[in-house]
């Protein structure tokens, strides 16, 4: 099966060891993502597009999916490809592919050419256009707005037959426009801000600071996992989480109550600045969107961007709150961010709309700043492959088999639009139960199971699952392993 892939267009219109630049780092991440294909898959191109071959027809599906999921790609073309016939082959070839779509609706052939041919495009498409008309019996050919398009692409001396063309992600390749630290809270915001700084090319490091507890660092770890596998595969990416419960509490104790959400937002800017030297990004991004709330009017973002070293990049800067979920819901990180609390957003009452440095900082004299340089200090800075590993945690305890027992329930934790997807199929054991629990009801739903049975989470690269059987073991559940076939 071939799969030819199509570049986003910003990256055809620069300068020629630009796009070269960015067509092999394109390449490049499409193996690390297809990676665990082996010798059966092949990819290839250097200039205009790339071809991705797998010589299993049965993985086509997965290889498309995942395709569709790196930055960088405009478009997927799933093609037939054949050595270049004659126009009757030409013919031929079409008649076999779309003869059966064309009874009786409206059609147009389109060619694209690459090379030195002894024809022209449109000679192509005249006279497969009129040899389908004739002998398909379709309605007739329609240039402007046809039922059924009849796609072919010529490569040198290649003929492909498009069946289908699917959408990609867009964007520039990962690793070609820098690295960023995203804030990372795990609400709507800062996780398509995060997607967006993907899509847009930056390797997107994250860095959480942890208000709410261990439950709260467990969601939010959930999410980047998640956005990490499905967008960010082809790099490695690092998740630091810095403990702020007692820079809030010193917060509260030293700030006057309508100053506290700039002065806090200042305080994660002056530790990401920090961090982002860590880990070596050049930028920092956050999924604030001007007046969304309080703290957000220009007046406040200019004061607390005042002490930031790094560029702060803002995608969502004058993004409406429904866009930003409905972006959410697209990219799948709705139902993660759903079921996560924005503790920052509880810190004032009466937070003030325009506030002034001067006062600010005055404020910020009253605060121990020491206790801001513990916090960065005892920061946690991980690759996020490592993340279900992390100290003070049972992930090392979890068990994992690849084959369940016959008395053994199977719990598929995926996003319900990844079990219809990617049914889950149960090879080993017949009798095995299987249960579908996404991961944002597990938690909840878990308790209810009847306790006298095991359980294995399933996922699609058991990062989440392990994660979850750690959380649900160190909540006091012995009876959960993990699916890993």
């Amino acid at each position: 099966m071939l799969f030819l892939v199509k570049l986003f267009p910003e990256i055809t219109i620069k300068s020629r060891p630009v796009r070269r630049r960015l067509v092999r780092l394109l390449r490049k991440n499409i193996k690390s993502v297809l990676q665990a294909f082996g010798d059966q898959l092949r990819v290839s191109g250097e200039w205009d597009v790339i071809e991705v071959e797998i010589d299993s027809a049965g993985d086509g599906p997965e290889v498309l999916d995942k395709l569709r999921h790196i930055p960088g790609i405009a478009s997927i073309l799933e093609v037939r490809k054949y050595p270049l016939p004659d126009f009757e082959g030409m013919l031929e070839l079409a008649m076999e592919h779309y003869g059966e779509q064309l009874r009786g609706r409206t059609f147009a052939v389109r060619c694209k050419r690459t090379g030195r041919h002894a024809f022209r495009s449109v000679d192509v498409e005249a006279f497969v256009g009129a040899g389908l008309k004739r002998l398909s019996g379709a309605a007739g050919v329609d240039l402007g707005a046809p039922e059924v398009l009849v796609p072919i692409e010529i490569r040198h001396e290649e003929f492909h037959i498009v069946l289908h063309r699917r959408p990609g992600l867009g964007g520039f390749p990962l690793g070609g426009q820098g690295s960023a630290l995203s804030l990372i809270s795990g609400g709507f915001d800062s996780a398509v801000s995060s997607f967006l700084t993907m899509r847009r090319g930056l390797q997107t490091h994250f860095c959480f600071f942890n208000l709410g507890g261990d439950a709260h660092r467990l969601a939010v770890r959930e999410l980047a996992l998640y956005l990490w596998m499905k967008y960010h595969a082809s790099h490695r990416v690092k998740f630091v989480t810095v403990p702020f419960e007692d820079v809030v509490r010193e917060i509260l104790d030293k700030v006057e109550n309508s100053q506290m959400g700039v002065v806090l937002k200042r305080m994660m800017l002056r530790a990401a600045d920090r961090v982002a030297a860590e880990v070596g990004a050049e930028a920092l991004v956050t999924g604030e969107s001007v007046a969304q709330v309080s703290s957000q009017t220009l007046t406040n973002l200019s004061v607390i961007d005042s002490v930031a070293e790094n560029l702060v990049l803002r995608p969502l800067a004058t993004t409406d709150k429904q866009e930003i979920i409905d972006l959410a819901r697209t990219i799948g990180t709705e139902e993660f961010s759903r079921h996560i609390p924005e503790y920052c957003a509880v810190i004032s009452d009466k937070p003030t709309t325009k506030a002034r440095p001067g006062r600010i900082e005055r404020e910020e004299t009253r605060f121990d700043f020491a206790v801001l340089d513990a916090a960065i200090a005892n920061a946690s800075i991980q690759l996020i492959t490592e993340i279900p590993f992390d100290e003070g945690g049972r992930s090392e305890e979890v068990a994992v088999t690849s084959e369940p027992g016959p008395e053994d329930i199977v719990i598929d934790i995926r996003h319900e639009s990844e079990q219809g997807a990617r049914p889950l199929a149960l090879r080993a054991a017949a009798d095995a139960q299987l249960l579908h629990i996404p991961f944002y009801r597990l938690r909840g739903d878990f308790e209810k199971l009847d306790q006298g049975s095991r359980y294995l989470l399933y996922c699609e690269r058991g990062m989440i699952s392990r994660l979850h059987a750690a959380h649900l073991m160190d909540a006091g559940f012995e009876n959960v392993a993990v699916l890993d076939p």
